[in-house]
């Protein structure tokens, strides 16, 4: 249980705080469609680590920009990233790195960095498609005019499975008491067959406003739904799943007399980070100049469809930044020329040329 993938709690955390399924309905800012954990106005936050305060009303966390934040200190920086005229506290977050790569399997993120380039957007855009047969909803928001001053750090974070067995699809029915839409529901009444037992595994049911399930599906992904009115942080609420879980001693099973009701949710957002924004690193030649985090997630009676973008445009602010040295490979004076097969130990031909033309006089007429 404990290992079960922080990313899957913000999923169930979500399922019960989304007023509005099937829709997102978030304010615009800037062109943006979600404010970050700085942001008080927006309907939506989407949190920088799961170690944030939580703000009231939807809140969302995914890890992809954790990953191009680790990536940044591991690659560039090499040591955690704390800003001239004082760290935010979200940077402090990131960097204890609460989360990382090996917190999820290889086959479902891809990242990639490099000096600020058109070669590099090409070499991410074909990453992508190889490994994930997708395109990318964030690329075309930055600049990849060539600039030896940037350097620019890129994941994406995919999944998509399915439930053992699909629910059954449940009547239209409000959710909460802010809104009176009917949105749609899944899940296991009275009239499902019992094969669908097997989707869900309880791990616990203290009170009628405090339990937990897992959602079981065919690969290694699990879903785990969490009611509770508790108001906490995600890292907190799982400790107290984990907790709660170990401590429930009564029925673990789903069986005939129990059901389920969960909403259908379908949500695409986009931030940026202003917190960490702009800000000079110390012990660095370098401040953060960009950020972006989409999230597009998809969660019905079949099963759960997550993608998210993160990057983080890096910018030189000195010389002492990644200007790689300019290179002239003039063959003006004497130089040595060989031909080889590929292959081969040694080469074919090989000339010493001092003399460019005289030797030229020497050829064919």
């Amino acid at each position: 249980m404990k290992k079960i993938l922080g990313l899957l709690l913000a999923i169930a955390f979500l399922i019960t705080i989304v007023p509005v399924v099937g829709a997102c309905h978030s304010k615009k800012i800037n062109n943006i469609q979600a404010k970050t954990q700085s942001g008080q106005n927006a309907d939506t936050v989407i949190l920088t680590t799961m170690n944030d305060e939580m703000p009231k009303g939807n809140v969302l966390w995914v890890g992809t920009f954790q990953i191009v934040w680790n990536e940044v200190i591991d690659n560039l920086i090499h040591h955690p990233i704390e800003f001239v005229g004082g760290t935010t506290l979200a940077a402090q977050n990131l960097n204890k790195k609460e989360f990382s790569k090996n917190d999820i399997s290889e086959d479902s993120y891809y990242t990639k960095y490099g000096v600020v380039s058109p070669e590099l957007k090409k070499e991410i855009e074909k990453g992508i498609k190889d490994k994930f047969n997708e395109t990318s909803d964030i690329l075309g928001a930055f600049d990849f005019s060539y600039n030896p001053m940037k350097m620019f750090f890129y994941a994406m974070l995919k999944k998509d499975f399915k439930f053992l067995e699909p629910f059954d699809k449940l009547s239209d029915d409000v959710f909460g008491s802010i809104n009176n839409e009917k949105v749609k529901y899944f899940g296991i009444d009275s009239k499902s067959l019992g094969k669908l037992y097997k989707n869900v595994s309880v791990l616990f049911y203290n009170t009628s406003d405090d339990y937990a399930v897992k959602l079981n599906t065919k690969t290694k992904d699990k879903v785990i739904l969490y009611r509770t009115d508790d108001e906490k942080k995600f890292n907190e609420y799982f400790k107290d799943i984990n907790a709660k879980d170990k401590a429930y001693t009564e029925r673990k099973y789903f069986g005939y007399y129990d059901r389920l009701k969960v909403p259908d949710i379908s949500l695409y957002l986009m931030t940026n980070f202003p917190d960490v924004e702009g800000r000079k690193i110390k012990n660095s030649d370098f401040k953060i100049d960009q950020t972006l985090e989409t999230i597009d997630f998809k969660m019905d009676n079949e099963g759960v469809k997550l993608k998210s973008e993160a990057a983080i445009m890096m910018m030189a602010t000195s010389a002492g930044g990644p200007r790689p040295q300019i290179r002239y490979f003039y063959f003006d004076k004497k130089f040595i020329l060989f031909l080889i097969e590929e292959g081969k130990d040694v080469p074919y031909y090989a000339m010493k040329i001092t003399d460019i033309a005289s030797l030229n006089k020497t050829g064919r007429k």
